[in-house]
């Protein structure tokens, strides 16, 4: 395991796809203490305070995975997360907003962002681009339902022991990838809302649906108030707000 620390990049996702990854090792975190422009899914900022938070990207090798079975390796680090958080025993739910965000007493603590690079069907390499609020105790008003750890502890913590904590948990969900385990029923226990019917946009429509799973390619499946069975991808459906 190799920690790469970097005094300040536009986006760690985007500092790595500039390398050749070829000759990146398997499993090398680049750390940045400050992100100008970090990216967020759906192209959205990821706002995070200079030297407050953990920003970074894994550079990854999943040779072994092929490339419908991408969304392993999501439900592999959503889990490895939660783990991370769960060390701190909070006394509030910890929950994975599909795909891959994590919230904590239903605010949001964690993003991931998630790319890939193929080599014939299989995947070549991944970049997991990971921002986890630590110590920032101010957000702008445009970040919708933030916390961090700062908040929910009232404590004050070193970033980089924090940040090996977190990466032997990765280590540890990713060798449970490669040996063949399945994640999706630990996934779909701490999937938020699954079985609640919520209000929706999807393709344009407001809808009341229940999550009832996710396909083996990840996407989210649906039950509408009036029967419809739905599979949607990330661009297809937002929550209603």
């Amino acid at each position: 395991m190799t920690i790469v620390k970097l005094a300040s990049v536009s986006s760690t996702n985007k500092y790595c796809e500039a390398l050749d990854l070829a000759q990146v090792e398997d499993f090398t975190c680049y750390w940045a203490l400050e992100q100008t422009s970090g990216i967020g899914q759906r192209g959205n900022h990821w706002e995070a305070q200079p030297g407050k938070n953990l920003t970074f990207s894994l550079v990854l090798h999943p040779t072994f995975l092929s490339a419908d079975h991408q969304f392993h390796l999501t439900q592999a680090l959503s889990l490895a997360l939660v783990d991370f958080l769960s060390f701190f025993n909070f006394q509030f739910s910890i929950h994975i907003k599909w795909p891959n965000d994590i919230y904590v007493d239903g605010k949001k603590i964690c993003g991931t962002l998630v790319s890939t690079r193929l080599q014939g069907s299989q995947i070549a390499v991944a970049i997991c681009g990971i921002g986890i609020n630590v110590n920032q105790l101010e957000f702008p008003d445009w970040v919708p339902n933030p916390t961090s750890l700062g908040l929910l502890t009232g404590e004050e913590f070193e970033l980089e022991p924090l940040l090996t904590q977190l990466l032997d948990c990765i280590k540890k969900r990713y060798m449970e990838l490669k040996s063949g385990q399945d994640h999706e029923p630990e996934y779909l226990d701490r999937l938020m809302n699954l079985g609640v019917p919520i209000h929706y946009i999807y393709k344009g429509e407001k809808i009341v649906a229940t999550i009832t799973g996710i396909d083996p390619y990840g996407h989210l499946l649906l039950t509408t108030s009036d029967g419809r069975h739905l599979c949607c991808g990330m661009k297809e459906i937002s929550l209603l707000t």
